[in-house]
């Protein structure tokens, strides 16, 4: 017995405001009911013997530790740029003169 019947596509169909064909409704209910049954043979797999995990192998953490560095003063930071005005970069204006 299929998981979805093709009276309940077109229900859905109508819910959803789509025009399908009845050829169109056939070949929907065949795909969904591959989907449906997919999904719930993936709820069979699981097992009450074993504990949900995140991951297939145990993972530590591989990032450095954080440490506290001196960084750009100002007057660094600006050197390397094209145009500096007023302790800023100057970038070329994206908007129009509205504000």
């Amino acid at each position: 017995m299929p998981a979805i019947s093709r009276d309940e596509v077109a229900h859905l169909a109508r819910l959803a405001r789509l025009a399908v064909t009845d050829e169109e409704l056939d070949v929907f209910a065949g795909q969904l009911d591959v989907i449906l049954r997919s999904v719930a043979s993936v709820g069979e797999v699981a097992a009450d013997d074993i504990p949900p995990t995140s991951h297939a192998v145990p993972l530590t953490n591989v990032f450095r530790a954080d440490e506290v560095r001196p960084g750009l003063n100002q007057q660094q930071a600006l050197s390397g740029a094209p145009e500096a005005e007023d302790g800023r970069f100057r970038v070329p204006r994206i908007l129009g003169e509205e504000q």
